[in-house]
């Protein structure tokens, strides 16, 4: 079981630093497999794992940890100007003024931000890597940024991982 869990918590991991690694295909295919695995273990080791990868994002928007300097450099080098950079910089800088804007938004109303932040935790909309990088732009306290986001993910994972039994049981009443 312990081996289980710490998989769990590597895939969790992976996941919420590369978008494109689907943890609830795992859980599903995990709870099929192993079904002596309790539900609670699962979703533990998938919100723990979860919310140590989203850290990262989260102190990155906060300026706390520093890009690389390979990317860095990239992103802030001195381009020759052109017709396509002209537009992409009109866009963001569009873009960067709604930022501003919106961490603004959430400064004046904290509450706002920490329920947006939990419900996204637990449903996925606004989308959760979203959130996570407002909330660091936003300043979120560190303490209120895990225990929501650890509560919220918890109970988006037991309600999947305890879904398969639910269903089965509910077949067969």
């Amino acid at each position: 079981m312990l081996g289980w869990f710490c998989v769990t918590l590597g895939v969790a991991f992976g996941s919420a630093l590369v978008p494109l690694i689907n943890v609830e295909l795992f859980v599903l295919g995990l709870v099929a497999t192993e079904p002596r695995l309790h539900w609670i273990v699962i979703a533990a080791g998938v919100a723990i794992g979860q919310m140590a990868g989203k850290l990262l994002y989260y102190l990155a928007a906060r300026g706390s940890i520093r890009l690389p300097d390979f990317l860095h450099d990239k992103l802030h080098r001195k381009r020759p100007p052109g017709r396509w950079r002209d537009r992409w910089h009109a866009r963001t800088v569009w873009i960067r003024t709604r930022i501003d804007a919106l961490r603004d938004r959430c400064h004046r109303h904290p509450g706002w931000m920490t329920g947006t932040y939990g419900v996204s935790a637990v449903v996925g909309l606004p989308p959760f890597m979203a959130t996570t990088v407002l909330a660091g732009l936003a300043d979120m306290r560190m303490s209120t940024f895990l225990v929501a986001g650890l509560a919220g993910r918890f109970v988006r994972y037991s309600v999947l991982a305890a879904f398969p039994a639910i269903f089965t049981a509910w077949l067969h009443w």
